[in-house]
């Protein structure tokens, strides 16, 4: 049996030895009515499950902290409460252990109850997790064994009518039920060309039995008998080449049941391939977003996720596409468009850029750490979600400012280069202004992207135009000085180092900036850097290695918009 891994409750297991027997039996119901209800979602605070069993609040921690807040600092996740419990009845219920013979109800052992329910042992075994109380009982041959009360066993085929009736399907077989089992899957093998997945869900339906059983028997008659293999052709591990057809073909729309039967594969294994591919585009994926500390509060999901988005749509219902090239004879037609496009308050341009920038914030951080062989779908999910919808919101802003390319063309046009051209290449200097803008700023957006299109058409018409942005005098210097010299001797680093520090100082707030120093090695000497881990700082900060995680990410994307690629590289290189 593993060990309670809540400290507190571990802790509390301990104090009840030296309590009365009678209290530590009313403790016990009380620890088994608490286990009934915790929800598996959820996070319960220590004093909320101390007071539940024992009728009294933790004394306070030493230091001087408030009892509200260690109980904050003590949440317990409601699937590790509950196991956490089931642990501590089964030891307490140890100390407490009584003969059967007194007990006022009848005692199942583990063997009994199988028998009565009609399933297997191991069914019993996994009950237990699912809320099945089992106390520990001195049994007639003098020994401490686990046993179900009468009572709780109703309490729970009351509580999981289906979970009960579902199991009876799995049901002993018998050697006649076996064997049958294994000529059928035989027969079908060697006269269809059906995968093993198909073959073992045709034999379930055709007995009765649900497909993990007959799966099971097959996968141990095939462990006994090496020397007579059922299936010609193992799966195997699939190949590379396998796996981007795989991919390839479910996103061209083919469904899961057809690569079933074209790869020769399980249900869980096609979803787990094209989830490893999902998972691996997103790693890929270059996600960047305007940091703002409002993302760090704990309100940010409900203050700007609140309300679903309102789409601005266009009075026509016609498909508006505009990043193609427009045509002599679609121009008319295209500026119609434009003026049927609604065009964005201050209000609004503000909850946009707000919304599409934390929903790229959000991808990032549920992004973190993931890893392609072991990442679930419903992970995968949410990280396109969000960027889906940062897309669709991309699309609304970038449609609300087309008329303004248009005017912009217009003006350069007369210069040469062609008005159809033009409009095409302002249309994606646009794209790009919509990625880069920084809403916390005091700017109408409308000026950033005139900017950013006037700059385009500067390239388009041979002339020069200067919209470099304004920056402070140090982060000038460490331009300069990073153009006119090789950073490869000791003094030339540390002058750099130096004023990076100044820009990071310059840039971030307090605790920002003892995230970035510290991680990357800013505080010691350019020979020996002093770098901490993300979990080091977070015992620094007293914050969690995620909220760390969060906080560096935030202060890299101010980085990236104050530094220059070379000081950017110098920073995380």
């Amino acid at each position: 049996m593993r060990q309670i891994k809540s400290q507190n409750l571990a802790q509390l297991l301990v104090q009840l030895r030296f309590t009365p027997a009678k209290r530590r039996r009313k403790q016990l119901d009380a620890a088994e009515k608490l286990f009934a209800i915790i929800d598996r979602d959820k996070e319960y605070p220590f004093d909320f499950v101390c007071f539940r069993i024992t009728g009294f609040h933790p004394a306070p921690p030493r230091g001087g902290v408030h009892p509200k807040d260690a109980a904050e600092q003590q949440l317990i996740k409601g699937d590790e409460l509950a196991e956490d419990l089931r642990i501590f009845i089964a030891k307490l219920s140890g100390q407490l252990a009584r003969p059967i013979t007194e007990q006022r109800e009848k005692v199942y052992t583990i063997e009994e109850l199988a028998a009565a329910l009609g399933v297997s042992t191991k069914t019993i075994h996994r009950w237990r997790k699912r809320g099945l109380i089992a106390r520990k009982f001195i049994f007639d041959d003098g020994k401490k064994r686990f046993g179900f009360l009468q009572s709780a066993v109703g309490k729970f085929i009351k509580a999981n009518p289906n979970l009960i009736a579902k199991a009876k399907i799995f049901t002993r077989l018998t050697n006649k039920q076996k064997q049958l089992i294994i000529r059928q899957a035989r027969a079908l093998a060697a006269k269809t060309i059906m995968s093993r997945y198909q073959i073992i869900s045709r034999i379930a339906a055709q007995i009765g039995k649900v497909h993990e059983t007959v799966r099971y028997t097959i996968a141990n008659y095939e462990k006994s008998n090496p020397d007579k293999s059922i299936f010609k052709e193992p799966p195997g591990i699939i190949n590379p080449a396998q796996a981007a057809e795989l991919y390839k073909l479910f996103k061209q729309g083919t469904s899961v049941k057809e690569l079933m039967r074209r790869f020769k594969r399980s249900k869980s294994s096609i979803y787990r391939i094209i989830n490893r591919r999902r998972a691996k585009a997103l790693l890929a994926r270059k996600i960047e977003f305007i940091a703002s500390d409002e993302f760090l509060q704990e309100s940010a999901r409900e203050k700007i996720l609140r309300k679903p988005m309102m789409m601005d749509k266009p009075a026509s219902a016609k498909k508006f596409e505009p990043f193609e090239l427009v045509g002599e004879h679609l121009l008319p037609e295209y500026l119609q468009k434009l003026k049927e496009t609604p065009v964005l308050n201050r209000e609004r341009e503000l909850e946009l850029f707000r919304r599409y920038n934390y929903l790229k914030y959000l991808a990032c951080i549920t992004r973190a750490g993931m890893k392609p062989a072991r990442v679930s779908g419903s992970r995968i999910n949410e990280i396109e979600n969000y960027l889906a919808e940062a897309e669709t919101i991309k699309k609304m802003i970038i449609e609300a400012n087309l008329r303004l390319v248009v005017s912009i063309a217009g003006k350069h046009a007369a210069g040469g280069p062609n008005f159809l051209e033009l409009v095409s290449k302002g249309n994606f200097a646009l794209t790009k202004a919509v990625e880069e803008f920084d809403y916390t700023r005091d700017i109408r957006f409308s000026k950033h992207a005139s900017l950013n299109i006037a700059k385009e058409y500067a390239k388009v018409s041979g002339k020069s135009t200067e919209l470099t942005r304004e920056k402070v005098g140090s982060l000038a210097n460490i331009q300069r000085y990073l153009r006119t010299t090789e950073a490869t001797g000791v003094v030339s680093i540390e002058r750099a180092r130096q004023s990076l520090v100044q820009v990071i100082k310059g840039e971030l707030n307090e605790r920002e900036q003892y995230v970035i120093l510290n991680h990357f090695g800013l505080v010691g000497s350019p020979i020996k850097k002093k770098t901490k881990t993300l979990k080091q700082i977070g015992e620094d900060l007293d914050l969690s290695k995620e909220r760390v995680r969060q906080i560096e990410l935030i202060a890299l994307q101010k980085l990236r918009h104050s530094l220059s690629i070379e000081e950017f590289e110098l920073l995380t290189g």
